[in-house]
């Protein structure tokens, strides 16, 4: 491997490196597309009112639906933001390995052509002449026999050291390779988080501005009537369990208990996006954290939760299990018994408790299975 590349190469990567730690450069919320989307507008108010105002249930259950579809458009970005954010940790650290092991490389490749040096400038010492050679011309059948195991041990170092430079040459170009590999790719997390954060700057903005136009009782209604939903799918789900009038309450192990224990002692504190706690969290943030502090750490988001946790029969759910809402994975709680979870809902809510079944369920997962 040419020396001068590997320097190069190097050099790239630890001045690279420097921008690791660095802060994370803020991403300017974006301002929500001005094209009118369903999604995005208030339903139109009949004759004699104000745009701001809902004229009847039926227009705030509207608002009610849009407003959730936008949230449930948040979450799914907050995962994949988050995902992202886990991929870059892990590519920035692989990197720092990478870095150390190619600065290693080059003080090994240092030292072993110190080594052949020395070999060489030894030969020039005893006047240029090979061990052999100088053997041969020996008269003194002792010094002749010395020779020879000289001989044979200087041409073994002399195998040892090219080999071991030979290994070391070819590291450092595997080290190189995979430290540019995996620059490329945190590159391309980075890109995919402020895609995501857009997003759900995008969505979060548009819900928001939906709930504002509405008048104080009005939103005050709203409220009610995202608790009367949730009402009603709670008590659907529960129509269908074995013990309708509790849930499921299978028996806890010690640490699904420590992982309840941990999610309850976070009632109160608010939901924000990407936040892992002390003080506030997001719905998987809460989770992973609460298995964490059981001693059994789990993946960072409810996509991955879902996709690499064991799954498990709802009818057979216990404290501690954690339930996978919508279709996309994008909401998860943690199940407590008596047919309840603790969850952080969305932006403007706190962790609280809630019916496992006031949303729809696309699973049941078992960290400690």
């Amino acid at each position: 491997m040419n020396r001068r590349h590997c320097a190069a190469a190097a050099i790239t990567l630890v001045c690279a490196l420097g921008l690791l730690t660095l802060p994370a450069q803020a991403v300017a919320a974006p301002t929500p597309d001005s094209s009118p989307s369903p999604a995005a507008s208030a339903p139109a108010a009949p004759s004699g009112q104000s745009s701001g105002q809902a004229s009847s249930e039926r227009d705030l259950e509207k608002i009610r639906q849009e407003i959730e579809t936008l949230y449930r458009k948040a979450g799914a970005a907050t995962d994949a933001y988050n995902l992202a954010e886990e991929q870059a940790k892990k590519q920035s650290g692989e990197i720092v390995k990478l870095a150390k092991a190619i600065v290693d490389g080059q003080a090994k490749i240092a030292e072993l052509k110190d080594r052949a040096g020395a070999q060489a400038r030894e030969q020039y010492r005893n006047g240029g002449l090979p061990p052999g050679a100088q053997l041969v011309l020996s008269d003194d059948p002792q010094l002749f026999l010395d020779g020879i195991n000289k001989v044979r041990t200087s041409q073994q170092a002399n195998k040892t050291v090219l080999a071991q430079l030979t290994r070391t040459q070819e590291d450092l170009e595997t080290y190189t390779q995979d430290a540019s590999s995996n620059w490329q790719k945190l590159e391309s997390n980075r890109v995919r988080q402020a895609e995501a954060k857009k997003k759900i700057n995008a969505q979060i903005a548009a819900a928001e501005k939906l709930e504002s136009q509405l008048e104080k009782k009005e939103r005050d209604r709203l409220r009610q009537l995202e608790r009367d939903a949730a009402n009603r799918a709670q008590s659907a789900w529960l129509a269908t369990l074995p013990t309708p009038s509790t849930g499921v309450s299978g028996e806890a192990t010690a640490a699904g208990r420590a992982a309840v224990a941990f999610a309850s002692a976070q009632i109160g504190k608010p939901y924000v996006w990407g936040a892992t706690g002390p003080g506030s969290y997001d719905c998987s943030g809460l989770t992973s954290q609460a298995w964490a502090a059981a001693g059994r750490p789990i993946p960072r988001t409810s996509q991955e939760q879902w996709r690499l946790l064991p799954r498990i029969d709802i009818q057979d759910m216990r404290p501690g299990d954690l339930i996978i809402y919508h279709a996309d994975a994008s909401h998860v709680g943690m199940y407590v018994g008596d047919g309840a979870i603790v969850h952080s809902p969305r932006p403007g809510r706190h962790v609280t408790l809630a019916g496992a079944g006031s949303m729809k369920i696309l699973g049941v997962v078992r960290p400690d299975k």
